[in-house]
């Protein structure tokens, strides 16, 4: 019997594939057509599927990524005596670029480099990156090894229930309270309902890829008992690469968060709400700490066209400055304009309330078209 003969299977998968690619146009594949004629039997249909299956996942690919976010606004950015700043007035920045490269070797191997670009208006900077460059090892869809420069487990699952990231980051990343991608050992993995990722690295993010005596270590669970409903668990603990040979950190920075969200195609809202010790003062004889939450939606109002808002509190300096308050919003109309293609008009606000600095922003508004087009 042929059920006995496993070596064919994947040639037979092979050639499945093949003749059910040349005839698309017809309902039946080569295994059904086998089938019917009695040549093979249901089970030996089903291994030939799954030889097919093997042989698909085991082709090499090349595959090539792009990711730009730009504006063009005006902004009103004052200090807390109401003088404007120079960020203030008319301008375009491209404030990411990614243009990355991931080669599959196989099933179980690949790797990956991503790189990241930037352009600010309100200083000319120009500046490029290695976000992410890593080899992954897939042993199973619960055992996920990438080593490199890898997305670390909170933001960047953050940023996709947000859906917004090109308008604004999250609430822990436009606060700087934690970093998008870091260097180190990185495990992830999904099953069912359950996706966990965990990772020990440098601690001091992408642009910092240097060395110290230990390494930081960052985590997060996450559910999703019914599609479209998510919850998340983050934590994070370490000294964020100040711990040095010749010179000491003397605290160590922590963080958790914790996000809920439904989201669908035509809908989707969710909250945001951090706790952290320390972060920016682990080589610091001071003691800092912060929290805060963020609020978020979108609705599709008709066809292409979506509405959103945001709104996120928090208390970036509850030791420190602890009066010091940061009320931020935005609100906007998005279109999609295609796959890959989303233009938005967009209003910003923000004010910090008892701003210790006398020269630092203290209030914030700006409006106008923010997009994204990505491949």
């Amino acid at each position: 019997m042929l059920s006995h003969h496993n070596k064919w299977y994947a040639l037979l998968g092979t050639l499945t594939l093949a003749a059910t690619a040349a005839s698309a146009q017809t309902d039946s594949t080569l295994t059904d057509l086998l089938v019917k004629k009695g040549i093979l039997t249901a089970d030996d249909a089903k291994q030939v599927q799954a030889g097919a299956t093997a042989a698909k996942a085991d082709e090499s690919s090349t595959e090539i990524s792009g990711r730009i976010y730009f504006d063009f606004t005006n902004v009103d950015s004052k200090n807390k005596a109401g003088d404007k700043l120079d960020a203030s007035g008319f301008g375009t920045d491209v404030k990411r670029f990614y243009f990355g490269v991931t080669h599959k070797f196989n099933s179980m191997w690949l790797i990956n480099i991503n790189t990241d670009s930037s352009y600010s208006s309100s200083n000319g900077n120009v500046s490029t990156y290695i976000k992410t460059a890593y080899v992954q090892a897939t042993l199973d869809p619960l055992a996920i090894i990438q080593v490199g420069s890898a997305n670390m487990p909170w933001i960047p699952f953050d940023e996709d229930l947000y859906g917004f990231r090109y308008v604004e980051s999250t609430v822990v990343d436009r606060l700087k309270l934690g970093n998008s991608a870091d260097w180190g050992l990185h495990l992830l993995g999904k099953s069912g309902m359950f996706s966990y990722n965990v990772a020990a690295v440098n601690g001091g993010g992408y642009k910092k890829p240097a060395r110290s005596k230990g390494v930081d270590y960052e985590g997060r669970v996450s559910i999703e008992p019914t599609k479209g409903l998510i919850f998340g668990l983050g934590a994070y603990t370490g000294k964020q690469g100040k711990d040095m040979e010749t010179v000491a950190a003397s605290n160590t920075a922590n963080r958790l968060s914790l996000v809920g969200a439904y989201t669908t195609k035509k809908f989707g809202i969710g909250v945001e709400y951090f706790t952290e010790k320390n972060w920016g003062y682990t080589a610091s004889t001071s003691k800092d700490k912060a929290d805060g939450f963020s609020v978020f939606g979108n609705a599709t109002i008709h066809g292409p066209f979506s509405v959103f808002a945001r709104y996120d509190y928090a208390k970036p300096s509850k030791t420190l400055a602890s009066s010091e308050k940061d009320n931020y919003f935005n609100v906007g109309l998005q279109y999609h304009a295609m796959k890959g293609v989303d233009i938005a008009l967009v209003y910003k606000y923000e004010k910090i309330d008892n701003q210790p600095s006398s020269s630092a922003m203290a209030k914030y508004n700006e409006i106008g078209i923010f997009g994204q087009f990505k491949f």
